[in-house]
């Protein structure tokens, strides 16, 4: 059964070990430039604005960029005006990586998964728990934007839910982060130590606890119900 989930599967479990290693290896390299050509971003016009905003949506949905790397950044650089920029290119890039997932996986993970009664019945449950599943998994400062997009549009959930859970669990972590940001005085302390102090530690913990715990209490009800629904199939 495993064999057959990962031949019928390959191209998506390849495409979420890049989404997990690449924002790293890009975002150290994008550092090194940023503090090399500070002046670029701080003399941009409206238009190259628009556009830096684009740009950076569709390096998170294709996981070239950390969310929260583009959040610190865009603090640093633009301040407050900047922030309705960031959400934005959160839900643009929440729905282009959703519609390339589709295009990646065509249903085949949750069609193998619904060969199974009980698999099936668990991932049937979590679409039907979709916004708090959505938004606990936003929530997490830890948990990789791009990768999640691509996990959770394995459940095929509707696209206008998808978008608002999305950009309503990142609005904590980005406003913290975006806080962050402008309060920095070098790009190069900021990307390095990007936590504000105790009071920064303490909110990023907060943030993961509540995330996990959430994700937790989500699985388990899930699982929960889908066994309680077999068992009175069964009798």
């Amino acid at each position: 059964m495993l064999q057959e989930l990962i031949r019928k599967n390959a191209s998506t479990f390849i495409s979420l070990f890049l989404l997990v290693a690449v924002p790293v290896l890009v975002s150290s390299t994008l550092a090194y430039y940023l503090y090399q050509y500070q002046e670029v971003l701080q003399s941009l016009q409206p238009a190259q604005t628009v556009l830096y905003f684009v740009v950076v949506a569709f390096t998170m949905a294709f996981a070239l960029t950390p969310t929260t790397f583009v959040a610190l950044v865009t603090g640093y650089y633009f301040g407050w005006p900047g922030f309705l920029g960031v959400v934005l290119s959160y839900g643009l890039a929440a729905l282009t990586g959703y519609a390339v997932a589709q295009i990646i996986d065509h249903g085949k993970m949750l069609a193998f998964l619904h060969r199974f009664k009980k698999a099936g019945a668990v991932m049937d449950e979590l679409r039907e728990q979709s916004w708090g599943l959505i938004i606990l998994s936003r929530i997490s400062p830890v948990l990789p934007f791009a990768f999640m997009t691509f996990v959770l549009s394995l459940l095929r959930i509707n696209r206008v839910k998808f978008l608002l859970a999305s950009m309503l669990g990142m609005l904590p972590r980005t406003l913290f982060f975006f806080w962050v940001g402008t309060q920095a005085q070098n790009i190069i302390t900021l990307l390095n130590n990007p936590d504000a102090g105790t009071e920064g530690k303490i909110l990023v913990i907060g943030l993961i606890i509540i995330s996990l715990f959430g994700l937790y209490y989500i699985f388990n009800r899930a699982l929960k119900k889908a066994l309680t629904r077999s068992t009175d199939v069964k009798k």
